[in-house]
């Protein structure tokens, strides 16, 4: 087994050959913080507070923004820290914990981007048992079997970080620990943290991304069988929000993976960008999405500020 014989720290980077103006980059990089910071905890309050959205549709969509933050929050430090502060250094075990949180909470988010799925296949498919099928126990049991999946599914090539040597540099190529760039540096047998992960991409991101389109083949059937063209217009208007999510999610996915596997040319600051628009870009626009695209939070919104100002 490897023991662990080089424990200095690894060094985070920012934008190779921008150092100079890293301060400046990090105004835009507050201001998409905080926008994310606010729009997915007001998402959260108004769920919370307004009796109205308490159905299965928004817990799953608190679920998503309470995702989002995690993944916001558990990144903010380091880059800002990068950015502002040029502190580079960050212990391994911190850095493999972050790795951990980062990897649970993507999985987490496209599981609950499913469940949402299943909700509005429910909800179309078969809306007069709607309410009997998708329970607040049964959304509990969904709701946790996603967080199991995530934060158990991605420990194994995580722990193995902590067994691996690393003689080599200890640079790493983002302003946050990634995985696969953690496990570059290990100077072992990183055969296993490099098949792992392929096969865990398969059976959450790729299987998550088929279900859902199955199911909105299956919701589409539905609809067109629908007689009245103003029916199906509301039907399909309930799936909006979530489709818009869907693609905000898969379209950075992809980028990324295809960046990572067909871009090792390309320049370095083009994969740094992927990164964090991929971490970035879909809590940034999800509360965006619901707020323009779903009416009960329009009212909801409303309700607040005719509150405060009353």
């Amino acid at each position: 087994m490897w023991t662990n014989n080089s424990a200095a720290p690894f060094l985070l980077t920012g934008f190779l050959g921008s150092e100079a103006i890293h301060h400046w980059i990090s105004i835009s990089f507050f201001i998409i913080y905080f926008t994310i910071l606010f729009g997915n905890g007001t998402l959260l309050f108004l769920i919370q507070r307004d009796h109205s959205l308490y159905e299965p549709m928004y817990y799953f969509l608190a679920m998503l923004a309470g995702t989002d933050l995690g993944i916001t929050l558990t990144t903010m430090p380091t880059v800002l820290g990068v950015l502002v502060l040029n502190q580079r250094e960050i212990a391994q075990g911190a850095c493999f914990t972050q790795s951990y949180f980062i990897h649970t909470l993507a999985i987490v988010e496209s599981g609950v981007l499913l469940a949402m799925a299943y909700d509005r296949f429910i909800a179309i498919r078969t809306p007069l048992r709607y309410n009997s099928i998708l329970t607040n126990s049964h959304v509990m049991k969904v709701g946790l079997g996603i967080l199991m999946r995530g934060f158990v599914s991605i420990l194994p090539p995580i722990l193995k970080l902590f067994w691996f040597s690393y003689c080599r540099s200890h640079v790493l190529s983002h302003a946050f620990c990634l995985h696969q760039d953690v496990m570059k540096l290990a100077c072992a047998d990183i055969t296993f943290n490099r098949v792992y992960p392929v096969i865990l991409v398969a059976l959450t991101y790729f299987l998550d991304a088929l279900i859902i389109l199955f199911s909105y083949i299956l919701i589409l059937k539905t609809v067109m069988g629908i007689a009245s063209a103003e029916e199906q217009a509301k039907a399909l208007n309930t799936c909006v929000s979530h489709i818009s999510c869907v693609l905000v999610f898969y379209i950075t996915v992809i980028g990324l993976t295809f960046i990572h596997r067909f871009g090792k040319h390309a320049p370095h600051v083009i994969h740094i960008t992927m990164s964090y628009v991929h971490f970035l870009f879909p809590p940034f626009m999800n509360p965006v999405i619901y707020s323009i695209k779903t009416k009960q939070i329009q009212r909801s919104i409303v309700r607040l500020f005719s509150l405060q100002r009353a």
